[in-house]
Formats: C-alpha cells, sequence, structure tokens
C-alpha cells in the first residue's frame, strides 16, 4: 500500500483531477493519501470530499489531512507538490505591477517578471521539502512537481537535493490534440519527439505510419481558419520552423515580439482568455477566489469516479507499482539529454518509467534556432535559480532585466524600480530576501552643456575623428 503525500491540496483543481485519476488505477485503490496545505478551511473541505469519494466508490483507500508538511511526507513513497505561495494576493502583484511599467503579461507564473516572482516564492519551500524527504520519506521516494515556474523550480531541485523528482506539465498532451485535428489523424497515431523546456518544447518529428505529417500541418496552418486559433505559435513555426507546447498565450510572453507594443498585441494576442488577453490568467483566479470565498465549489460536484485525466501523475505512480512501462514528457535535470542546452538545467524530454524508477532519453543537439530561443529564457531561469536560493536581490533584477519581453519594454532604471516594487510588495513570502532591499540606482542627470571630463582617446573616436577629418579637409578641384 503506498503512501501518496499532496502538499498544497487546498488547490480544488489539481487536488481534485490528481486524487480522481490516483483512485481510478487499480494499482492505487488502496493507497494512502496524506493532504496537507497550511489553509485550514480548504484542506477540510478537499478532505472530506476526497473521503466521500473514496465511500461512494467502494474504495479501499485511506485518507487523511494535516497542516504539517513533515507529518505529510514521514514514510511516503511519493510525494505530489502543487503550492501557489502567496496565492492570489501575491499573483495580482506579479501582474499588476509590471503592467505598470508597460509589461503587459497574460499568464505571468513562468517567466518575465511574474515567473521570477512566483519563482522566488516557490524555490525556497521546494528546496525546503526536498531536505525533508531526504530525511524521513521512504528510501527512493519520488518528488512529482505541478509548481510554477516548473522549469525554474525543476533547475532549483537539481541544484540542492539528490532526492529523484519529475516536473510534470500537460502541453504536449494536449498540443497534439490540436495537431490531431489539424492534420486528422488520431492523436494514438501520431509518432512524435519532442523536446526542449516546459513551456517551450519543439515537436521534432511528426509522423503517421511513417509518412512526415509537418508539411500537411504548416499547409493547413497557413489557412485563416487554422491560423485565428494559435497565431504566436504558428508564427514561431513558420519563422523557426517547428511547433512548439504551448498556448499562444504563453509563448507570447516568452519572446519579445508579440507584446512589447500595442501594435503587436492588436496584430497577435487579440484572442480572449489564454489567446493572449491581458492578465487572463490571474483575472480567472481573480474571479474564482471571490465566487467560492464563502463557497465550498466541492458540494456542487460529484464524488463519483470519472475516466482518468490526461496528467500524468497517475501512470506515472501506475508504472512504478506495477513495472508496465509508461512513456511521458518529462522535466528533468540535464545530465546530456539535450547537448546544446547547459547541463544542470530543467529539460523537458522523452522519458520511460517502470519500477526501476525514471529514465530520460537522450535527445542530442536540438536545432539550433530553437535551442537559441530556449536559452534566451534558460539565462532567466538560471539568475531566477540563483536568486531563490542565495537570497540576491541584485540576482532577481538580473533575472527580470534579461526576460526577453521585459527588456524589450523597459530600461535598466525601469526594470530596478520594478524589481524593487515588486520585491516590497510581497516581503511576507520572501524570507531569503528579510533585510535585503534591492540597491537603489536613481537616473543620473547631466545637464545641457555638460563637459565630460579628460579621457584618454578610446581607438573607436580615433577613428571617428579620422573620419570627421576626411569629410571636412580640402580636396584639390573640389
Amino acid at each position: 500500500m503506498p503512501k501518496i503525500a499532496m502538499i498544497g491540496a487546498g488547490s480544488i483543481v489539481f487536488t481534485k483531477t490528481l486524487l480522481n485519476d490516483m483512485l481510478g488505477t487499480p494499482a492505487l485503490a488502496d493507497a494512502e493519501f496524506a493532504l496537507m496545505s497550511p489553509t485550514e478551511p480548504k484542506l477540510r473541505r478537499m478532505e472530506s470530499f476526497a473521503r466521500r469519494m473514496v465511500s461512494e466508490n467502494g474504495l479501499a483507500a485511506r485518507v487523511w489531512a494535516t497542516t504539517d508538511r513533515r507529518e505529510a511526507i514521514r514514510d511516503a513513497d511519493y510525494v505530489v507538490c502543487m503550492i501557489q505561495v502567496g496565492g492570489v494576493a501575491a499573483f495580482r502583484h506579479d501582474y499588476e505591477i509590471p503592467l505598470k511599467y508597460g509589461v503587459d503579461q497574460c499568464i505571468a507564473d513562468s517567466l518575465g517578471p511574474g515567473g521570477v516572482m512566483r519563482g522566488l516564492r516557490s524555490i525556497p519551500v521546494l528546496a525546503d521539502m526536498a531536505r525533508d524527504m531526504a530525511e524521513i520519506a521512504r528510501p527512493g521516494a519520488l518528488l512529482l512537481n505541478y509548481t510554477n515556474p516548473m522549469a525554474a523550480c525543476c533547475y532549483a531541485l537539481g541544484q540542492v537535493s539528490p532526492v529523484p523528482y519529475i516536473g510534470l506539465c500537460h502541453g504536449v498532451q494536449t498540443t497534439l490534440d490540436l495537431i490531431s485535428g489539424y492534420v486528422d489523424v488520431p492523436k494514438p497515431e501520431i509518432d512524435f519527439l519532442c523536446a526542449g523546456i516546459n513551456h517551450m518544447g519543439w515537436f521534432l518529428k511528426l509522423k503517421h505510419r511513417g509518412r512526415d505529417l509537418y508539411p500537411l500541418f504548416k499547409q493547413r496552418c497557413e489557412r485563416p481558419e487554422y491560423y485565428v486559433n494559435e497565431k504566436v505559435r504558428i508564427e514561431v513555426m513558420r519563422h523557426f520552423g517547428y511547433f512548439m507546447t504551448e498556448s499562444t498565450g504563453h509563448l507570447s510572453e516568452y519572446l519579445p515580439w508579440f507584446r512589447s507594443h500595442e501594435r503587436a498585441l492588436r496584430q497577435y494576442c487579440d484572442e480572449p482568455a489564454f489567446g493572449g488577453e491581458s492578465g487572463a490568467y490571474y483575472k480567472w483566479c481573480a474571479l474564482i477566489a471571490d465566487k467560492y470565498k464563502t463557497v465550498d465549489p466541492l458540494e456542487l460536484e460529484s464524488p463519483r469516479l470519472q475516466p482518468r485525466s490526461a496528467e500524468y501523475c497517475s501512470y506515472i505512480l501506475e508504472a512504478r507499482e506495477t513495472g508496465a512501462p509508461f512513456r511521458l514528457q518529462g522535466n528533468v535535470r540535464n545530465e546530456g539529454y539535450i547537448t546544446n542546452l547547459p547541463d544542470g538545467c530543467c529539460v523537458e524530454v522523452p522519458c520511460y518509467v517502470d519500477r526501476e524508477g525514471l529514465h530520460p532519453l537522450r535527445v542530442g543537439a536540438l536545432p539550433p534556432q530553437c535551442a537559441a530561443l530556449n536559452q534566451s529564457n534558460v539565462t532567466v531561469q538560471t539568475l531566477a535559480v540563483e536568486a531563490g536560493l542565495r537570497g540576491d536581490p541584485e540576482l532577481a533584477m538580473a533575472a527580470i532585466a534579461l526576460d526577453p519581453l521585459t527588456s524589450a519594454c523597459c530600461t535598466l532604471a525601469e526594470i530596478r524600480e520594478m524589481t524593487a516594487e515588486l520585491i516590497e510588495s510581497q516581503r511576507a513570502c520572501l524570507p531569503q530576501l528579510e533585510g535585503k532591499p534591492l540597491r537603489a540606482a536613481p537616473v543620473i542627470q547631466a545637464s545641457p552643456g555638460t563637459r565630460g571630463v579628460p579621457v584618454p582617446l578610446d581607438p573607436a573616436l580615433a577613428i571617428g575623428k579620422r573620419f570627421g577629418t576626411l569629410a571636412t579637409q580640402e580636396t584639390a578641384g573640389r
């Protein structure tokens, strides 16, 4: 009977979905589920609903809840992490403060100012969780992470702990649904290879019974009725050659070309919600939080088990418990799996899992243009991880400054001011930054006519002087 600790179990979305999947898996139907959240009302509602699921479906599983993370993790075989440190209140700052400075985010949870700040809040908690697992969980216990920013969180885990972990997302599965519809081929029949980083994995191969599906897919994407659904993703494919794994709303934040000015927003991000709408994810979260402030949404839902979702979690646990191999796309520490991305960063590659554990596959080198786009995000993740682990506000500012969208919208002085405001707004969720304000660097004003101090002649100035001489000197016959 495996013990499964679910950390952040107040989530009415992920906890319910994953519990349904696991309870509907025969190999897990008698498991022990330890639900943990620091928020009592939400936790007790979920505990009650989970017990109804067990009872009304005639299962042998055991469910209990605690606000003590170590108690939940003790002797666990699996730890599922789905925390959101700071909740909707912190998320509001992640979206609204950058917007004041002209950085318009749609999702704001993976990269950019919002992603960096969410990473700063989450990384220390994940590091502590991994240390708890190493100390009191079962030997070889597996950490399954759903917390965003996925890549930065998993990057940090690979830096601080030997505990085996995998980061899980549904971008590949849902993108395959889209591709399947566009090429009229059933999803299970598509032979694909996908690799890159979380939220920017590239479909390197799309085949059906040996036939390359890319020509048909690209042809369809040139037609307006297909194009309008995913303008940003299709534009990236048109110019860089490959389709990738995340929606237009997400991808528009990770690159400099789609949200940095009003013309681009109108042209490429004009669909509602995750199709590019400003603040789409925050607005949904705020709406749900407000609507169910005094009402338990689980009271309105049936505890009867539904078919398993596309989430990988239950399938991984099933493979570990039964030994039957399962293939998935997993976020893991790069140990030579993608050779033109940095060792140690987080990459998303094909993985197999069985009773012996996780087995990521070596992909080799990505097409250079794809690796370059990934690297622009990995650089931000690297600095965010260092900032989160070391408690360094200067590195937090550097991460945000090197974000592709932010750097296309703001000056360095504006980015420093924005970062300081973000940090101050969330001090309670950033214990590693306690007593560490971001250094001020006010704009230096040089009044008209200010003369510079004498300096050695720079070679470039010498060349400029030579050009000036050539341009003004008299020449014979002129």
